[in-house]
């Protein structure tokens, strides 16, 4: 049986900037903390990395760049999603050139692919590509929800991984799960539902809260995967502030803020996003406090 492309944490990196540019400094000072917590996967330019605001010619210096320095010791996982198929397929195979372990492939936004769009996506994508596919199901962001059929029929692909489900539907979720294939991983895209993900068969999470804690989280999701769920929720419950702290304002804003707060300073998220709120970053200041 094809095993997960990793399990645990892998943290969704935020991209760390400098005077309007990508700060690659920074970027090696998180790629080494986040290895150093035992971290075994990262994904550079998804959501968090805010993929929407950066040009393909700096997501793939990033990518070459992030996976030169972590070499064999952390996966690199590309966010290479768009909502025009011929886009993320050149982009995606420029990333597996550049040296990317995987892909991070997002649903089309905004055109709202029927179920056979999506199939026809995704297989175009995986088609162009020889390293492992990841889907992206986020529909509060996209406007679209992968229906369980179309994953049963992905997971036939073979060098589509999973998916990293984004969805609060707790029932789809056991869905998933219960009818497509063990090769078929699916992580869980909340950080708050991780928990109770990894219970039902997931095989870890895909962590915006992991930027700040990441031994914490690697912790949770370890003892999770163990099967030891009272020290998982124990974790959850110590984390748990945190992580409504981190989403309490459209991500990455939050996280960006938090990572200046514990001394790691990224800069600004590129607009339309702005600086976080100042009732909402006393929060976030207090809540760290207590950590």
């Amino acid at each position: 049986m094809k095993k997960p492309l990793f399990t645990g944490a892998c943290t969704a990196l935020v991209t760390p900037f400098l005077n309007g540019s990508v700060n690659y400094p920074m970027l090696e000072q998180l790629l080494k903390r986040q290895m150093e917590a035992g971290i075994r996967a990262v994904v550079i330019c998804g959501t968090t990395g805010e993929s929407a605001t950066i040009s393909d010619r700096e997501k793939l210096e990033m990518f070459r760049r992030a996976k030169n320095y972590v070499g064999r010791d952390c996966l690199i996982i590309a966010g290479t999603g768009s909502n025009c198929t011929e886009h993320t397929v050149a982009l995606s195979a420029a990333a597996e050139e550049a040296g990317a372990d995987a892909l991070l492939v997002v649903t089309p936004y905004y055109n709202k692919a029927t179920p056979s769009g999506l199939l026809a996506h995704y297989g175009a994508v995986a088609g162009a590509v020889q390293i492992p596919v990841i889907i992206y199901n986020v529909p509060s962001r996209t406007g679209v929800d992968i229906p369980v059929e179309v994953y049963r029929e992905l997971a036939g692909i073979p060098n589509i991984a999973g998916v990293k489900e984004a969805s609060t539907d707790m029932g789809k979720i056991g869905r998933i799960l219960a009818q497509c294939p063990n090769s078929f991983s699916l992580w869980s895209g909340n950080d708050n539902l991780a928990v109770p993900i990894m219970a039902l068969g997931g095989k870890g999470v895909i962590c915006v809260t992991s930027n700040v804690l990441p031994r914490e989280v690697q912790d949770m999701a370890d003892a999770a995967l163990d099967g030891d769920l009272d020290t998982a929720a124990d974790l959850h419950k110590k984390l748990l502030p945190l992580m409504d702290a981190l989403f309490s304002q459209i991500n990455p804003i939050p996280v960006k803020a938090a990572m200046d707060l514990i001394g790691y300073d990224c800069g600004p998220c590129r607009l339309p996003l702005t600086a976080m709120d100042p009732d909402a970053l006393a929060a976030l200041k207090k809540v760290l406090s207590a950590l």
